[in-house]
């Protein structure tokens, strides 16, 4: 049947089910080129709340779903208390707007998509599935729709189709209602671009005569046990994207092309765990390449981790892992929004030397130095950190005028462990934020070195981070440690050690639990995995790169049960 046949039916439909406000507004479109991070919207937390102590105009409301599988009805994050409707979002959305911004309602994401309650994996009537998008288009008046897809709804081949002929619909409903609609499938991505699962997704819409408006790409998670150097891969990712989006609209130019373009980062260290870690570094970097090639969107996983409060730990519902001052990342990105420039007031930070070598029980000094780059001198307050290893950072003084310049120290304990450790320096002003890197070789030969209390006996969790202690259940003695994966985040427990360079080793763990896996990452990369309802012993051969420093974790899987670990050791 022809799709403009099944409007009136459509409309009727959307009616009598009282999920549809009549389509005569039309909302404002969204900017040509629009910075919109995710919100978590299960938190509780006011998003015109943060968005208004952030400084992001426009937020990606995360996520809609059904509360079960086989229902039809949309609820934030599946919950009934939380429906389409005013009361929920309601005033929040129209503060956004007051204050020159917008919300993108987001259905999926990893939950909804591996449990099921995806609107098109759960519904099965195509008309009821557009009428849940028109249901929030017409409550919220919005002008793009968001759609997660990733896990198991990127091989629901049902479900595609009647997703996208559910695009099709709304879309022909909202042309003849006065109405432009837009349409963004974020999809996850290898380095090269769409592997084949995503690229069916959008074939199928071209099928079905659905019009994407954006493809973004989340450029995290990529689990392939390879170096990543985070910024280069967006870029690398995107030009796939690119590529393959000319084999599939080849009527449209490079500049429609990349104008299709979306990228979502995951600020900080993402769930594969530090291997994988944006920096404040690389989101400058994709700021200038994000505006250099006009893509569209720009966003990140996810506005409440944008924030130093878990530095050197692994990746957490809210906080990025690394060492940062709160909305750091949101403070580089704002400026993408079309219509909002660059701070009129702004600097520079740099540090000479970059980089120094020192021995055990002494220091090592560079200068930082800013400089106006644009308007007025600013106030500059000056940290760095995290201590690691033995070392410590400072700067003096702690502010200046941007144009003047500082002393960052780097002391060793006569105890620092010799090995090659980072300190970021940060400037943070009034109206800018900026920060450099101070690269630091302790001298000697790194111990062979051991896991640290690896078996938790200490009865703290120290030197690991994430997870917990626990009692119950233990393999040996009276404690081990517990990792609690959530929907969003596998729980991972790490530390961080130094052994002898270009060397093998073997890391030994035991485990107990659904899906529990160990492994190291940084300057090694190997892992293994078990189910076992009791203790298992887990057995990982790694070899050690010039630094010798890598990381060892443990961390279970999405939304499964928690697991165990106790005995830790690598010889």
């Amino acid at each position: 049947m022809r799709p403009s046949r099944l409007l009136a039916p459509l409309a009727a439909l959307a009616v009598a089910l009282g999920v549809v406000a009549p389509a005569d507004a039309a909302p404002t479109p969204l900017p040509e080129h629009v910075f919109a991070p995710y919100f978590e919207a299960w938190t509780g937390e006011s998003p015109a709340t943060l968005a208004r102590q952030s400084g992001a105009k426009y937020l990606t409301f995360a996520f809609l779903q059904t509360a079960t599988k086989g229902s039809c009805t949309v609820l934030w994050n599946g919950d009934p208390g939380m429906p389409v409707a005013q009361s929920t979002f309601g005033a929040d959305i129209a503060a956004l707007r007051s204050n020159g911004g917008d919300a993108i309602p987001s259905f999926g994401g990893y939950t909804a998509d591996h449990t099921g309650t995806e609107i098109a994996d759960s519904c099965t009537d195509v008309n009821k599935i557009a009428a849940a998008f028109q249901s929030v288009i017409t409550t919220y008046d919005v002008s793009r729709l968001d759609l997660d897809i990733e896990v198991e709804s990127l091989d629901n081949a049902a479900g595609i189709d009647r997703r996208n002929k559910a695009i099709k619909l709304t879309q022909d409903w909202a042309a003849a209602n006065g109405r432009k609609v837009q349409f963004s499938y974020t999809l996850p991505t290898t380095t090269r671009g769409l592997a084949d699962s995503g690229l069916a997704v959008l074939r199928n819409a071209k099928t079905n005569g659905a019009q994407i408006d954006v493809v973004n790409l989340m450029t995290f998670d990529y689990y392939d046990n390879q170096p990543h150097q985070m910024a280069e891969d967006t870029k690398t990712a995107a030009q796939g994207l690119v590529n393959q989006l000319a084999a599939l609209y080849p009527g449209k130019t490079q500049a429609q092309l990349w104008a299709m373009v979306g990228v979502t980062e995951m600020i900080g260290v993402d769930d594969f765990g530090p291997a994988e870690t944006f920096q404040l570094a690389d989101a400058r970097t994709v700021l200038d390449w994000a505006r250099s090639k006009g893509i569209n969107t720009l966003s990140f996983w996810a506005l409440q981790r944008d924030n130093g409060g878990c530095p050197g730990g692994a990746a957490a519902d809210n906080c990025s892992g690394i060492a940062q001052n709160t909305w750091d990342f949101t403070h580089i990105f704002a400026p993408f929004t079309s219509g909002n420039p660059n701070p009129v007031n702004d600097f520079s930070l740099t540090l000479t030397p970059a980089s120094a070598s020192v021995d055990p029980g002494a220091t090592t000094t560079a200068t930082v130095a800013t400089a106006v780059t644009s308007g007025a001198a600013q106030t500059v307050a000056l940290t760095a950190g995290p201590a690691q290893g033995g070392l410590t950072a400072s700067v003096s003084p702690a502010s200046v005028t941007a144009g003047g310049s500082a002393t960052l120290t780097v002391t060793a304990a006569a105890n620092a462990v010799p090995g090659n450790y980072q300190f970021t320096v940060t400037g943070t002003g009034t109206d800018a934020t900026h920060s450099a890197t101070f690269a630091v070789k302790v001298n000697g030969t790194p111990p062979t070195g051991a896991v640290v209390n690896g078996d938790f006996e200490t009865g703290a969790l120290a030197p690991w981070t994430g997870g917990a202690v626990v009692s119950s259940p233990v393999h040996a003695g009276t404690h081990a440690v517990q990792v609690t994966p959530t929907a969003q985040f596998n729980g991972q427990v790490a530390q961080t050690v130094t052994l002898a360079p270009n060397k093998v080793y073997t890391l030994k763990a035991w485990v107990r639990g659904s899906y529990a896996f160990v492994g190291v990452s940084g300057g090694a990369t190997a892992s293994a995995w078990t189910s076992s309802a009791d203790w298992k012993q887990l057995s990982v051969p790694f070899t050690t790169g010039a630094s010798g420093t890598v990381t060892v974790y443990v961390h279970g899987w999405y939304g499964q049960s928690p697991v165990h670990a106790d005995d830790i050791s690598v010889s």
